[in-house]
């Protein structure tokens, strides 16, 4: 145990930074399917929040030190989401060097970087008149927009992973298994509540 989480949940985070770079490398790079990333981001923190207090065994103490623990294991787990999804954007972003596939009508004619990702969106059919709405006239406008819209998404991913951390620890807090009666969580037997000694053997 340590001062503000158990060791489990130390050992949870961990676990969620692990699961994080999984969920977001098999959704960004392996299979490109973003939206999957959004729908599984809550049922990673219920489930992050959750193991934090399995692991540590937690079962009796203040809901404070359960939330504690879920807190922490759903901080760690979507900080970890928010900063590998948002890495992974920028090497996109920065590195997009204009190519696409025969199919889409071949590389689009830019320089290396944020001109490339602009014109794959003016590219769009309904790309110009969108951006134009939004204010955007060049690269650089682009850029902003672009990088504002990004941090709204990544700020609502973050929300949503630790939330439903912190759910996942309610969960626990309802359904955790009890100590057997007279026993303490070590397994000790209890002291009675009359504060005496309790019996030999």
């Amino acid at each position: 145990m340590t001062r503000f989480v158990d060791r489990g949940a130390v050992f949870a985070g961990w676990v969620g930074l692990a699961m994080a770079a999984v969920i977001a490398v098999s959704f960004l790079l392996v299979i490109p399917i973003e939206p999957v990333i959004w729908f599984m981001s809550p049922f990673a923190g219920i489930l992050i929040g959750y193991y934090a207090n399995s692991k540590s065994d937690r079962r009796e103490g203040p809901w404070s030190r359960i939330l504690a623990n879920a807190a922490w294991a759903g901080l760690v787990t979507a900080l970890s989401l928010v900063l590998i999804v948002g890495a992974t954007k920028a090497l996109f972003f920065f590195a997009d060097s204009g190519y696409r596939d025969a199919s889409l009508g071949g590389s689009v004619t830019c320089s290396s970087g944020p001109d490339c990702v602009y014109a794959r969106y003016l590219a769009d059919p309904d790309g110009p008149a969108s951006l134009a709405a939004q204010g955007v006239t060049d690269t650089g406008s682009f850029s902003r927009y672009y990088w504002t819209q990004q941090a709204s998404t990544l700020g609502t991913l973050f929300v949503v992973t630790f939330l439903g951390g912190i759910g996942g620890g309610l969960l626990y807090g309802v359904l955790r298994p009890k100590s057997p009666a007279g026993r303490t969580t070590d397994g000790t037997a209890a002291a009675p509540s009359n504060g005496s000694a309790p019996p030999a053997g």
